[in-house]
């Protein structure tokens, strides 16, 4: 779920920069997909921020509720 929010975020940021060196100005990224486009990196980053966040909480709750390993006596 993380690979896929922030890929899709990347995939969308260099959309927009290749539309900028095609020569889109803002009234080109206002019209079609290009607003959905536009606003994914500035919510998908985030989010996956976020979730990045919560696995490695989980997997340290999980890890500490396991007891110490036995394997290293």
């Amino acid at each position: 779920m993380i690979v896929g929010v922030v890929g899709l975020s990347i995939l969308a940021f260099f959309a927009i920069i290749i539309g900028t060196w095609q020569g889109m100005d803002s009234d080109g990224f206002s019209a079609g997909v290009w607003p959905m486009v536009t606003m994914t990196p500035l919510f998908g980053l985030p989010i996956g921020f976020v979730l990045i966040i919560a696995l490695l909480v989980i997997s340290t709750r999980r890890r500490r509720a396991q007891g110490p390993d036995d394997s290293s006596e």
